[in-house]
């Protein structure tokens, strides 16, 4: 009983940061902005309800309650269409559909955790391989070292730079994989894991729908419907430049989910340590 009190004075106090925050941005939006007239008997600030409900394609009753914090069901379109009418910024469309409770469709929203210090992070952890990746291992930022670990990163395209896709379909990575057939099923496993908190989102979707197109491998491991969390673990690549690396790795987590993360490979031998160093330094003359 205490609980579901608790619910629902909490949908409640949301409900009320909806309408406010609502209100603050139709205000602050001139008619002109979105091609609209001002008109002589104006006296609203910015746009009226009626013009943001005919924007974004909604009915003026419906709009009307949601700024009047009703109990009332929002679906993901509806947030969409209101926050492209209302110009809200990426911080702002993802304050939006946090306070509605829904999970944002858009898959073009950045990593918030990206910032030129965790980039100079990067590079001062040389010659120990690093980069950042999102949860659905998107390689986001990595160092000289890392760029050299694998593959030549730099000559994959930006789109491209996603480890599931890396290990399933580029040679020159699977030749690094010592172990490839079992750390390509892990992976897999550990996707799989990873997507059950996103499976709405269109930017899984078209990764999880490539890798099944690009690679008879991939289907059949994720056929196996296997789910692995992250871990550390130690793992031995053969690097093209300075051979056999034994290494440490590491997921430092940028918060408080499993979403950014901060991937550290440490040598755990002196031989793979003075490899690494050898291997910074070429990347550093070829960089």
């Amino acid at each position: 009983m205490a609980e579901r009190a608790a619910a629902a004075g909490e949908s409640e106090i949301r409900r009320h940061e909806l309408a406010a925050f609502l209100r603050s941005r139709r205000e602050r939006i001139s008619p002109e902005r979105v091609g609209l007239e001002r008109g002589r008997r104006r006296r609203t600030p910015g746009l009226r309800r009626e013009e943001v409900a005919q924007l974004s394609a909604v009915g003026v009753t419906w709009y009307t309650w949601l700024e009047q914090a009703r109990d009332i069901q929002v679906s993901v379109q509806v947030l969409d269409a209101l926050a492209r009418t209302l110009l809200l910024d990426t911080s702002e469309r993802t304050h939006l559909f946090n306070l509605a409770g829904a999970v944002d469709p858009s898959p073009r929203t950045p990593c918030p955790s990206l910032t030129p210090a965790l980039r100079g992070m990067l590079e001062q952890l040389e010659p120990y391989p690093a980069c950042i990746q999102n949860s659905r291992y998107d390689i986001l930022a990595f160092n000289r070292t890392y760029g050299r670990l694998l593959c030549d990163l730099d000559d994959v395209p930006q789109e491209d730079r996603n480890c599931m896709l890396l290990i399933y379909t580029d040679e020159q990575w699977r030749a690094s994989v010592v172990d490839l057939e079992e750390t390509a099923r892990t992976m897999a496993a550990k996707f799989r894991a990873s997507m059950a908190g996103h499976l709405a989102e269109p930017a899984w979707k078209v990764l999880l729908k490539r890798l099944q197109s690009a690679s008879p491998e991939f289907r059949e491991a994720w056929d196996r419907h296997e789910v692995v969390s992250a871990r550390s673990r130690r793992k031995q690549i053969r690097n093209a430049h300075v051979g056999l690396l034994t290494l440490d790795h590491t997921d430092l987590w940028l918060g408080p989910d499993t979403g950014p993360r901060m991937v550290t490979y440490v040598p755990a031998d002196e031989e793979s340590r003075a490899r690494l160093e050898r291997l910074q330094e070429l990347a550093s003359r070829t960089g």
